[in-house]
């Protein structure tokens, strides 16, 4: 009996082994994605305009004097280029390139803080959905199914009627939004990992389910869930310059790209870069998280081959 049980444990040692053997260069394995990711000329590109973006909206108040909410009437429509306002100014005489970079540092972190909510509660109902099965995983699933019926934007738009328009709470509607993204990415992995020989081992072993989880299953989902999150910043950003374009997100007269957009309108023939320019900033922003997630994904690719 005794050497059955010690067979048994070796076997579980070996196919611990074996399995880990892969998992046990992180360094490794990320040293490869990240010299990938610096080969990638769109994903280098896009993470140099982005970080200069996100610099320049950080210390605004070291790149601009004006304060974004100042009105001079008697500057009403300023030109790009004029004389003092880089960039122009708007219908009430506030500076554009101002209002834009404090437009960023609320555009930005609510899409990015938008995407970290979606994403810690959908891997987390991934994680138990696709390890526990059964009516955990039935229920999970039941619930995804009924969010991602709804069109995204008119599920915002409900969740916001019933929350209150504002900025908090579109970043909420968006979240929610983002939710079933993340725990359909996780719950699809963890189903392809739970059968696998080391996790079958560590069951053999005696490993709780936590441990299993967070120590085997958790860091094999990190690839596609920074992936997925990397793409997914820039459609929270258009989401929520959507609504506050609407009405139902950040209020005027805050500095906020989606209502810019919504200011500007109203000149669209007279004055176009009112809508222009924060339009062009949501675009560079986009496009750049577009460039960055599309090299991570090929970085982190396990088939790529140097």
């Amino acid at each position: 009996m005794s050497d059955l049980n010690s067979s048994t444990e070796q076997t579980a040692a070996e196919l611990i082994a074996d399995d880990e053997e892969v998992s046990q260069k992180p360094s490794s394995l990320w040293k490869d994605a990240f010299r990938r990711l610096l080969r990638d000329k769109l994903a280098v590109a896009g993470l140099i305009v982005l970080t200069i973006i996100i610099f320049a909206c950080a210390f605004a108040p070291l790149l601009t004097r004006y304060d974004p909410n100042e009105v001079v009437l008697s500057e009403r429509f300023a030109k790009p280029f004029s004389k003092g306002h880089l960039l122009g100014t708007d219908h009430l005489g506030r500076d554009l390139f101002t209002r834009i970079l404090y437009g960023g540092r609320v555009s930005v972190p609510v899409g990015v803080f938008a995407v970290m909510i979606a994403m810690v509660i959908g891997v987390i109902i991934g994680l138990l959905s696709g390890y526990y099965r059964g009516m955990v995983d039935t229920i999970s699933v039941f619930g995804i199914n009924i969010l991602m019926a709804f069109p995204y934007v008119l599920l915002a738009i409900a969740i916001i009627a019933a929350l209150g328009p504002g900025l908090r709470n579109a970043m909420i509607a968006v979240s929610i939004v983002g939710v079933p993204f993340y725990a359909r990415i996780v719950r699809g992995t963890v189903l392809s990992l739970r059968e696998r020989g080391f996790i079958l081992a560590e069951r053999a072993l005696g490993a709780s389910d936590l441990r299993i989880i967070f120590r085997h299953i958790l860091p094999n989902t990190i690839s596609p869930v920074i992936v997925g999150a990397t793409l997914d910043v820039g459609w929270m950003i258009v989401m929520a310059a959507g609504l506050s374009y609407l009405g139902l997100g950040a209020q005027p007269p805050a500095a906020e790209w989606g209502v810019m957009l919504s200011d500007g309108q109203k000149y669209i023939r007279s004055a176009s870069y009112l809508s222009l320019l924060p339009g062009a900033a949501i675009f560079l922003v986009v496009l750049s998280l577009n460039f960055l997630g599309d090299g991570l994904r090929d970085a982190l690719d396990p088939n790529l081959k140097d």
